[in-house]
């Protein structure tokens, strides 16, 4: 795909998450590996209304090549492609659900939510939690590439999560199963509930080769 067919990909992928309340406001940013670097949605940028021409071209140490000036969070960004070298594409959002599930207590920090559905564990597998840290905080994108070592997908507390995909789809795609997971989550909280169990995963992994 070509940087230009790229940039056009996420402002329509940035809209439709915008569009559904996955995030809202200036919150949220989504970058897209290149060969020399990566593009990222600008700092203060609302995802609904990106101007593709404007969005952020870095180098692969982080220095501005063209277009605004990135996100605050692009040293998290970075951190993630420097620890997944199949990563493609990172997509950080604010989503409601998501955050909620960031603030209760008692949370699992190697695996936040539970195996729900086959879906959940197909797309997002294992969801570590991270401590709060400041949003553009250096220590966050360090404690965010030392989690992506191990995690695709990363929930900040009281403030998002951090998804890594091959490509943007697939990163967006799983951004919202995990947005799903945590809605239901929710609702079952406080009810007895069954989850998937380690003869039903393994056998997920088996056919889907996870």
């Amino acid at each position: 795909m070509k940087e230009n067919e790229i940039r056009e990909q996420i402002v329509e992928l940035a809209r439709s998450l915008f569009n559904r309340g996955y995030t809202s406001g200036g919150s949220g940013n989504i970058s897209v590996r290149l060969t020399d670097g990566f593009l990222m949605t600008p700092t203060g940028s609302c995802m609904g209304r990106l101007d593709p021409d404007r969005i952020s071209h870095l180098d692969n140490v982080g220095k501005l090549l063209n277009g605004d000036n990135p996100s605050k969070e692009w040293l998290l960004h970075k951190e993630v492609y420097d620890a997944r070298p199949g990563c493609g594409a990172v997509v950080h959002l604010h989503s409601p659900q998501a955050v909620a599930v960031s603030c209760l207590n008692n949370l699992n920090p190697a695996q936040v939510l539970p195996p729900l559905t086959p879906y959940y564990v197909m797309r997002v597998g294992q969801l570590a939690l991270l401590p709060y840290y400041p949003p553009g905080d250096r220590a966050l994108a360090q404690a965010v590439g030392r989690a992506a070592q191990h995690h695709g997908s990363i929930l900040l507390a009281h403030h998002g999560s951090v998804v890594a995909g091959k490509d943007l789809e697939d990163a967006v795609y799983t951004s919202e199963e995990l947005e799903e997971t945590a809605r239901l989550y929710l609702l079952l909280k406080g009810q007895p509930y069954n989850t998937l169990d380690k003869v039903q995963i393994n056998e997920l992994k088996k056919r889907f080769d996870l």
